[in-house]
């Protein structure tokens, strides 16, 4: 008799006392608005993982449950109460939209995507976490490769907040697209300042110690990074203000930061506002044209996103940055000559 007392007092005692952490769990997976439980259903699930219950006692652990925030509501089958969650912490429509951003990011690897979709699942009931399963179809876009980006992100943001210099390799693709390490693998020691989030990459803004300057790095082309023992470099004023405004400039290019004023059609307005953001001075030229003054960094991506547009964008001052246009695209005619 004493044996049987300590296997319910081992076994059935302590499962009761999970009973209400349970039927949460069962509440949260299996109801919504169009999927409710009676209390019947319940306590046939709960006999499931091996706890007994009444149909009192389930009212009673209804009512706890709701005084604890769950949103738990009624409605009727029948002659018998069904219930299930109302609200939740994230509404369907921000689930998809979370779940459509993770597919879609280059930024994740597809094994890191689908394990974060797979986690916005769980905030849902699992009627509705299979819509959050959809093929997102993003155009011109591959998935990143590197699955240590998130270690790295980790050990780079500790740099930063504990004021340490960090440590890492830096790769590219070669010709038949293998990943090799630039100068052979060499180290490149930095102070890193800020990650910025820039075309569905992330960019490392940090002082190069090799390049004396400072320099912008993608994230999931690091590897190896480890943090160092030496504290950072303290920036200038007038680095730190270059810090500040470099989600102005483009990739990871360096060039020469100058302010240039360039020409649109008005048919470009939405180009430039999402590029520059909607506080951007237009200052109108004609009815069909407007011009903007703005902070670039004079690089190959720079000239390589103003020649998109063809003849309906163009640099219109300083004059040495107008020559350097008009030089640039000489060099690209003459690729064209036999």
């Amino acid at each position: 008799m004493e044996k049987n007392y300590n296997l319910i007092s081992n076994g059935g005692f302590s499962r009761q006392k999970l009973k209400l952490l349970i039927l949460q769990k069962i509440l949260l997976n299996e109801t919504d608005e169009t999927h409710s439980l009676t209390g019947k259903e319940l306590i046939s699930k709960l006999e499931a993982y091996g706890i007994k219950a009444e149909r009192k006692t389930i009212y009673d652990d209804i009512t706890s449950l709701q005084e604890s925030g769950l949103d738990i509501l009624a409605d009727k089958i029948g002659h018998a109460n069904a219930y299930y969650v109302g609200s939740r912490t994230f509404q369907d429509e921000e689930l998809y939209v979370l779940a459509d951003a993770v597919a879609s990011s280059i930024f994740l690897t597809k094994k890191k995507s689908d394990e974060l979709i797979g986690k916005l699942q769980t905030l849902t009931s699992k009627y509705k976490a299979k819509g959050l399963r959809r093929n997102v179809y993003v155009a011109n876009r591959t998935k990143t490769f590197n699955e240590r980006i998130y270690y790295n992100i980790n050990i780079i943001h500790e740099a930063i907040f504990s004021n340490y210099q960090i440590e890492f390799k830096y790769y590219e693709y070669s010709i038949d697209k293998k990943a090799q390490f630039r100068h052979g693998g060499e180290l490149y020691s930095v102070s890193p300042y800020q990650l910025i989030w820039e075309n569905d990459k992330y960019y490392l803004i940090c002082y190069c110690n090799k390049h004396e300057k400072l320099c912008r790095y993608r994230v999931d082309r690091i590897s190896d990074v480890s943090l160092c023992e030496d504290k950072r470099r303290s920036l200038t004023v007038d680095e730190n203000e270059i810090v500040k405004s470099l989600k102005a400039t483009y990739d990871m290019y360096g060039g020469d930061r100058e302010k240039v004023e360039i020409e649109f059609d008005n048919s470009l307005i939405n180009v430039v506002i999402d590029r520059f953001g909607s506080n951007v001075l237009i200052n109108k030229k004609d009815n069909d044209r407007f011009s903007i003054e703005v902070d670039v960094e004079i690089s190959p991506t720079f000239w390589g996103w103003l020649f998109t547009f063809g003849t309906n964008a163009r640099v219109i001052g300083p004059e040495r940055i107008v020559n350097a246009a008009k030089k640039r695209l000489k060099e690209i005619e003459g690729c064209y000559k036999s």
